[in-house]
């Protein structure tokens, strides 16, 4: 995910609300960047777990695996769009802060995880948004941390493929390198943050 997959998301589309009460729907199936359809139920079940709950993902990475999980930052910055981001109620002109993480298990060196955000961080509480800015933390676990009331909020989840080496050189290549999920996190009924984490399928078979 980039800012500009962002600029170009109209509406609603995707899975949104798919999983909002239920844990299991029938037929479901993850679009593919190569066209095809992958059914839910191949995706191997943890990776389907985190894909549909609304829980932080690196304390569930960190249970199921059993070793503490690192975030690593790759980039960190603010930006000025340029057209609106309708997911995250923005036109053009706003500033926002654009941040990718890796999240590697601290005994294993694997990447379980990236992540791609933008948050539009001057309507965040200043402890939260000052923990951001220091990047030692995932998202999810600074709020969690600060105990502030969101809602997460679903809105794709697909599959791509990708040279797995980007993510993981460790793993050898695989039909679908990749699933992705993307939600919004909101706070006093504000969409505020957008995430896309992307999980690598081979590490999780």
């Amino acid at each position: 995910m980039t800012l500009e997959d962002l600029y170009n998301k109209r509406g609603q589309d995707g899975i949104k609300d798919c999983f909002r009460s239920d844990g299991y729907i029938q037929g479901v199936q993850l679009a593919c960047d190569d066209h095809s359809r992958v059914d839910m139920a191949a995706v191997p079940p943890f990776l389907r777990t985190i894909l549909i709950t609304d829980g932080t993902v690196t304390k569930s990475l960190e249970a199921y695996y059993w070793e503490p999980v690192v975030v690593e930052m790759d980039f960190q910055h603010s930006v000025i769009t340029t057209q609106n981001i309708n997911w995250l109620y923005t036109t053009a002109g706003e500033e926002i802060l654009l941040r990718g993480v890796q999240l590697r298990g601290a005994h294993s060196g694997n990447g379980y995880a990236t992540a791609f955000s933008a948050i539009r961080h001057k309507l965040l509480p200043e402890n939260l948004c000052q923990g951001l800015l220091a990047g030692s933390l995932g998202i999810g676990m600074l709020i969690r941390d600060s105990g502030l009331e969101t809602y997460r909020q679903i809105l794709d989840v697909g599959v791509k493929r990708q040279k797995l080496g980007q993510i993981n050189s460790k793993l050898p290549p695989q039909p679908y390198d990749y699933v992705f999920r993307t939600y919004r996190i909101f706070i006093a009924h504000e969409p505020v943050i957008i995430i896309t984490e992307s999980f690598p399928w081979a590490l999780y078979v």
